[in-house]
């Protein structure tokens, strides 16, 4: 019986790597995209160690013609798509009067448009199919903005409006193709030593940090199940609901303390950044915070498994309520 197949965009470091791996562990077949040859080599060589067949696309996500002739590749070469993650990303870490306008569409059309072309790219093969799941890798950042990333922050919650348009148009369907999107806390990336940067230190995630193989593992439990939205550690839960209830004093947090907790103490140097050519060399899923990042997460196993802590909770309401009572 021939494996699912699925793709992961921005498949070559961080989270995207994780994923790729995760699913082939999962018995999946996977295409990885992402521009960097030397990384993808790396990334399918750790892929296929985990199982199943893997193959490497070197694609701009910015670009759909280049993304739609991918997909036909991946067609033809592993089978059906089952799976799309559209996972790459860009950022600027700086303030929007000192971003230039090329640089705001850049990080736009990667990680706003990139997600719009992989989208498109799947739902033209799996809506003539019925079936299929796309995850978009999102973030607690497109429901609770921070300062310094403006344009990341703004490409985030656009993934967010354009995925629940497009699930209410499968829904009017009547559709079988899945969409759903993950919010991610803060993980232990590459990002932080390759996106371009104008502070004057270096870059660092959001305290708390976790592995990621955690968001790898929630990516994969999206992809599998019905959820419409997979919120990834407590402080991506915490940062989401506190917006819907008290915006206004989340606005005046993330302005007295988002500046600080998004860089070390370190003097930054000149250095390549991604934004618009990959930076080479040998990265992978992990950054340089392995001493400091989580690699459990209790709030992603209760995710998984809502409907057994319903029952407990349930439960233990009723037996305190019982023992009150008696």
């Amino acid at each position: 019986m021939t494996a699912p197949v699925a793709v992961v965009t921005g498949a070559s470091a961080g989270v995207g790597r994780a994923t790729a791996v995760a699913l082939a562990h999962a018995g999946y077949d996977v295409a990885l995209i992402s521009r960097n040859s030397l990384r993808l080599y790396d990334a399918a060589i750790e892929a296929r160690r985990a199982g199943g067949r893997v193959h490497a696309f070197l694609a701009d996500v910015a670009d759909p013609v280049r993304l739609d002739d991918v997909a036909i590749e991946i067609e033809e070469t592993l089978g059906p798509i089952e799976v799309w993650v559209n996972n790459a990303m860009v950022t600027v870490f700086a303030r929007f009067e000192d971003m230039t306008a090329e640089e705001f569409a850049r990080v736009t059309a990667v990680t706003y448009l990139g997600a719009v072309n992989g989208t498109r790219a799947a739902l033209k093969r799996m809506l003539p199919r019925d079936r299929g799941s796309i995850v978009q890798v999102g973030s607690a950042l497109a429901y609770r903005s921070i300062p310094l990333q403006s344009a990341y922050c703004g490409a985030k919650a656009g993934i967010r409006g354009f995925t629940d348009s497009i699930r209410s148009e499968l829904i009017h369907a009547r559709s079988h193709v899945r969409i759903s999107m993950v919010q991610l806390s803060a993980f232990n990336t590459p990002q932080f030593d390759w996106a371009r940067s104008r502070l004057p230190r270096k870059l660092q995630p959001v305290p708390p940090i976790f592995q990621p193989e955690l968001a790898a593992r929630a990516i994969v439990f999206a992809a599998r199940s019905r959820r419409r939205e997979v919120w990834v550690g407590w402080p991506a839960i915490q940062a989401i609901l506190s917006t819907r209830i008290i915006p206004g004093l989340g606005d005046r947090f993330a302005a007295r303390g988002a500046w600080d907790e998004q860089e070390t103490d370190e003097s930054a140097r000149s250095r390549p950044d991604n934004l618009f050519e990959p930076v080479p060399g040998h990265f992978g899923a992990h950054g340089r915070f392995d001493d400091r990042a989580k690699s459990r997460m209790a709030a992603l196993w209760m995710v998984e498994n809502r409907y057994l802590v319903l029952v407990v909770s349930t439960a233990l309401f009723l037996w305190a309520l019982f023992k009150v009572l008696l």
